[in-house]
Order: structure tokens, then C-alpha cells, then sequence
């Protein structure tokens, strides 16, 4: 039985290694095997062949992040309903409530994001 969980922990000790190898690996020969020319106009920005006029970073409302992180939150937490949905009967009266805790919780945190007027678009 021992052998048996030596053999998995070296399986994914294999993998694990393998997983950073490979990547580091590809890059070293990739920088080793590239032409290396470097001069000054490879550095300027390029924007469809037209030299640039202003700064390329543009300031964009926080609010728009925000609205994307809400919509992240929500989306993901509502993935967590359909397990408890599927195995409703097996679970009983205690994972309902559980349920209806983390349910009121997203109900506090979306009322808490709509009086920081956090949902308004513009």
C-alpha cells in the first residue's frame, strides 16, 4: 500500500517538474536561436504605420473595472447553486441553510455595491 502512494506522489512530482521544465526550456533556446539586431527604431511605438501623436495610455473610469469585477463575483458565486441544487436531497435542512446564509451574504454584498452606486454604468 506504501508503493502504491510513493507511485502517485512520483507521478506528479514527474509532471510537476516536466510543467516548469519544458516552459523554461522553450524560452532559453528561443532566445538563443533569435536574431539579435537591435536598433533605435525597433523601440518607437508603432501604431498601423502612422508615427504616434499622443500618449498610448489612456485613463479609463475606474467604475468600469469595478462593474466587470461585480459581474465576475456574482457570476462565479452563483456557479456554487447547481452542485448544492443536483444533490439537494442527499444534502437536507442543514446545507439549506447554509444555502440561504451564503445567498443572503450576496444579497447584503449586491445591496452594500448598489448604495455605493458601484452599478451604475455611466
Amino acid at each position: 500500500m506504501l508503493n502504491l502512494y510513493q507511485n502517485n506522489y512520483l507521478i506528479v512530482f514527474v509532471f510537476l517538474c516536466l510543467g516548469i521544465l519544458l516552459p523554461v526550456v522553450a524560452l532559453f533556446f528561443g532566445k538563443l536561436l533569435r536574431p539579435y539586431k537591435p536598433y533605435e527604431s525597433k523601440y518607437t511605438t508603432y501604431e498601423s504605420g502612422i508615427v504616434p501623436f499622443h500618449d498610448s495610455r489612456v485613463q479609463f473610469n475606474v467604475r468600469y473595472y469595478i462593474f466587470a469585477l461585480m459581474f465576475v463575483i456574482f457570476d462565479v458565486e452563483t456557479v456554487f447553486l447547481y452542485p448544492w441544487a443536483v444533490a439537494y436531497e442527499k444534502l437536507g435542512i442543514f446545507a439549506l441553510i447554509e444555502m440561504l446564509i451564503f445567498v443572503f451574504m450576496l444579497v447584503i454584498g449586491l445591496i452594500y455595491a448598489w448604495k455605493k452606486k458601484v452599478l451604475k454604468w455611466t
